[in-house]
């Protein structure tokens, strides 16, 4: 958590339809990362250690609300409806913010990028004494962002929205990144001030800055890089937030004492967490929920989603962990091997072409190659249990729910369908039949006759 010398609360623009990407999905609740961008944004405020969170969702946001919810169950909700621009927007959190007088950071949920250490910084300002800070950013081409028009003393003089911005204020480079942070008192004073009278007919949030300059406030200006700024309209867009959120997570984890064989090929989620001297190889995908202890080695092309790999393991190449799957210290999950709800044991090898779902390994067991726990009879998910230092020889099938005793034997190729004691051999296949000379008599039976 980020410490501040204010009580906060982050108020959370997530209102818009996002036509613009073509999908039945709210645009704020496409992912970036494997979290969606609202949920990103409301992190934002978690770490800032923010008392009150209130995101506005516009008609049919009810999707929007309920993932709001599920990140915070404590988040208010507030309605626009209709939408009639920025300021109409916070206007109707203000009711959510009653008895509150601390500082407001105004957000958008589909600008997920921004740092806890720029929106400190924004806060920061207002608590030194300004009126209220607005984020800002140069970029040589600015588009349709508005513009931030600075006085003699490079404060913040106003803010011109593009369609009603003159031809010498089109020019100015200096762009409004829409964040803006200002104290409660200030925006129940000035939000019902506002007007529609503009290329809009909309209630600019952007006509604050001069209506707090008019009553003698000063207003600051917080630059920050257009990586942080950046809002997600389109699905290039939302490309862009990812590879930006995939760079720094890599350089995030190569500081942290990762390697990273070929950093651009691996990919990150925003909850990945690795301790230090991890080895990882090219093309490696880490889905939610995963957990790599020290001095693990996971090579090339492996997928890992909702799993724990314990210190010292081995991972791949080609390898998939799904959901569930726990690896224990030392132990080994080789190529082509595909785990579900499997927990290994200290020192279990796995090496090659095996499934294990819904399994428990013991220590220092061996699983040949080709070798399947059946955990699936059309309706039930059932439980393999295999021993501590069992060998498991090569294409077995174990039909759960069944038991491996420690120690025990199973031989290349069996079917197995009942338990087996510890330190037992079991054997269940077909008895080899061999026919002298069968396959000449069966070719001279085949072949034409001349």
């Amino acid at each position: 958590m980020t410490e501040l010398k204010t009580e906060l609360a982050c108020v959370i623009l997530a209102a818009g339809h996002g036509s613009r990407m073509n999908s039945s999905l709210p645009k704020v609740l496409h992912q970036v990362g494997h979290r969606p961008m609202l949920h990103h944004v409301m992190a934002l405020g978690q770490t800032l250690g923010a008392a009150r969170q209130v995101v506005v969702v516009g008609a049919g946001g009810e999707a929007v609300a309920a993932a709001a919810k599920e990140f915070d169950d404590n988040a208010a909700i507030a309605v626009q409806d209709p939408p009639q621009g920025t300021g109409h927007a916070v206007q109707m959190a203000l009711p959510a913010l009653e008895g509150f007088n601390g500082t407001v950071l105004i957000l958008y949920a589909d600008t997920p990028l921004m740092r806890a250490e720029t929106a400190a910084a924004l806060i920061g300002t207002v608590t030194e004494g300004a009126a209220l800070s607005v984020l800002g950013f140069e970029t040589d081409e600015p588009g349709a962002y508005g513009r931030l028009i600075t006085d003699e003393k490079g404060d913040l003089d106003r803010i011109v929205e593009f369609k009603d911005a003159s031809e010498d204020e089109r020019a100015v480079t200096l762009c409004n990144a829409g964040l803006m942070a200002a104290p409660a008192t200030l925006l129940r004073e000035h939000l019902p001030k506002l007007s529609n009278d503009n290329a809009q007919g909309e209630y600019y949030l952007t006509d604050l800055p001069a209506m707090a300059k008019a009553a003698g406030g000063r207003c600051a200006i917080v630059r920050a890089g257009i990586d942080e700024t950046s809002g997600v309209n389109r699905r290039t867009e939302l490309a862009a937030a990812e590879a930006v959120f995939q760079h720094r997570r890599r350089e995030e984890m190569m500081d942290a004492g990762v390697t990273l064989i070929d950093p651009s090929s691996v990919w990150f989620a925003h909850d990945t967490q690795i301790a230090q001297d991890v080895v990882i190889g090219p093309h490696v995908v880490f889905g939610p929920g995963v957990t790599v202890g020290e001095g693990v080695r996971i090579e090339a092309f492996s997928h890992l989603e909702g799993c724990t790999v314990q210190a010292s393991a081995s991972i791949g190449p080609y390898a998939r962990l799904r959901p569930g799957t726990d690896v224990g210290e030392g132990a080994k999950i080789g190529n082509f091997v595909e785990t579900k709800k499997a927990v290994l044991g200290p020192g279990a090898k796995v090496s090659h072409l095996t499934y294990l779902g819904d399994a428990q390994i013991g220590a220092e067991a061996n699983i040949g190659a080709g070798t399947i726990t059946c955990n699936y009879d059309g309706y039930d998910k059932h439980l393999t249990v295999i021993g501590e230092g069992a060998f498991v020889g090569s294409n077995s099938s174990l039909v759960a729910p069944v038991t491996i005793g420690k120690g025990a034997y199973v031989g290349s190729g069996s079917v197995v369908t009942k338990s087996v004691p510890d330190d037992a051999l079991t054997v269940a296949r077909g008895r080899q039949m061999t026919k002298e000379d069968w396959a000449k008599s069966f070719r001279a039976r085949k072949e034409p006759k001349e």
